[in-house]
């Protein structure tokens, strides 16, 4: 039985959270409203979301902090779209570097925000058109780490684990199942956020600085991912499918 995607909205502009409310559930999905932080974790208290629509300029606890918040609980799973004042770069590097999933600048078509939510969940249930899966296995091993793929879990060699965003995990899968092999910024974007780059789009560049991070990895002496300027990433180290440890 298909089940009805629930979206949490999270504005304070009360007309745009009732606009939105009426499309997305004309076009098939259950919506809850939430104008500020406090109103977002009651609603997350009834249990978790398919996705959360959250405006970057909240007064108060603004987007970011609210975005921080998710991605380092239990709901570090759920995607988040950010929507932002202003087109502006700065807005999106800081969205992107909180870990949100994709993010729509204001004044949206609201047929925009429908077919960017569909995008976003269609990307954190399956994995990307055109990869290449490696076979059947639960866990795979890289150097130091372990993914559990299951679970979604990223796993340092002492078994702490290190937790990772719907965005940096897909790119890490991209990485792991492509290894070796060079993958431009317009590939990236597109098998990880299903959609191109446009001249100045540096999200695929802002997410695999934070995957370095989680892997302890720097561009300067890099372990795991290199830069190939001009080119784009490859991912440098052995994969290897692991026996589950369960």
């Amino acid at each position: 039985m298909e089940t009805t995607d629930h979206v949490l909205i999270v504005d304070d502009d009360r007309g745009i959270r009732e606009l939105l409310a009426t499309y997305l559930e004309k076009n098939g999905m259950r919506v809850s409203l939430a104008a500020n932080g406090r109103q977002m974790r009651a609603v997350l208290d009834q249990g978790a979301p398919d996705l959360v629509v959250l405006d970057l300029m909240l007064p108060g606890e603004d987007g970011l902090v609210l975005c921080r918040e998710l991605r380092s609980g239990k709901f570090r799973d759920v995607p988040v779209l950010m929507l932002t004042a202003r087109n502006e770069e700065a807005d999106r590097i800081l969205g992107l570097e909180m870990g949100a999933d994709d993010y729509l600048p204001k004044p949206f078509a609201v047929r925009e925000l429908l077919a960017r939510i569909r995008s976003v969940l269609r990307r954190t249930r399956m994995l990307p058109p055109g990869m290449e899966v490696t076979e059947s296995a639960q866990m795979l091993g890289f150097g130091d780490w372990r993914l559990d793929t299951t679970a979604r879990h990223l796993l340092d060699a002492e078994g702490t684990m290190v937790a990772l965003s719907g965005a940096e995990y897909r790119l890490l899968r991209v990485f792991l199942d492509h290894p070796q092999r060079v993958l431009t910024r317009d590939q990236l974007l597109n098998l990880t956020q299903g959609r191109q780059a446009d001249a100045f789009d540096r999200s695929i560049d802002l997410l695999v600085s934070r995957l370095r991070q989680r892997l302890r990895d720097t561009a300067r002496e890099p372990r795991y991912i290199k830069t190939l300027r001009s080119e784009g990433y490859v991912f440098s180290a052995e994969v290897k499918p692991l026996e589950s440890s369960s």
